[in-house]
């Protein structure tokens, strides 16, 4: 019938669910799947680093929530939940992108866990990669994994690089003596 009283973001998430279930179901491996599947890649890892912040701010706003709740003496909030579909800029504008459940909590966990300090920085990346490596490999059947949080791989080698000092030793060397 009429698509009136359809909202344009239902349609969205149908598409996003269609392309992601038409990329992993590829069975053909010719340039033009290959395309498919990167293309996918690089959206699904936009998704992860996307959801990966939401589960750090997410985390952050309900320990917040729950620490009022508990001083008014109210129920705890329901815990976040990780959006299965994330708005992510591409070549051609915004895009909706899907990711099935179990990736999508998996990297939500790993914000979570990384907002509440549970994980380290790098204990971080290597899961969110990992996460990443199980998309590329298994699901998206891509040759090359995409890499997951790039942003904080870039924050910890600023911070790695303030770190070394001006004259270019680690701080609290020790400086050789003289002629030696």
């Amino acid at each position: 019938m009429f698509n009136i009283f359809r909202k344009p973001e239902e349609d969205e998430r149908t598409r996003a669910v269609a392309a992601y279930e038409k990329t992993v179901s590829l069975t053909a491996d010719n340039h033009d799947a290959h395309s498919m599947r990167l293309r996918m890649g690089m959206l699904c890892r936009a998704h992860v680093d996307k959801t990966f912040v939401a589960g750090a701010q997410q985390t952050e706003a309900h320990e917040l929530a729950c620490a009022l709740a508990i001083s008014q003496g109210k129920n705890k909030p329901e815990p976040p939940l990780a959006p299965l579909f994330q708005s992510v800029k591409s070549t051609s504008g915004d895009v909706m992108v899907y990711l099935p459940r179990e990736f999508a909590d998996e990297a939500f966990a790993i914000g979570m866990l990384y907002q509440r300090t549970e994980l380290s920085a790098e204990q971080a990346i290597a899961a969110a990669q990992r996460l990443a490596d199980r998309i590329s490999y298994d699901a998206l059947k891509l040759t090359r994994p995409f890499v997951a949080l790039q942003f904080l791989r870039d924050e910890l080698a600023a911070q790695s690089d303030e770190g070394d000092g001006e004259d270019g030793q680690q701080p609290g060397g020790d400086t050789p003596p003289q002629g030696a």
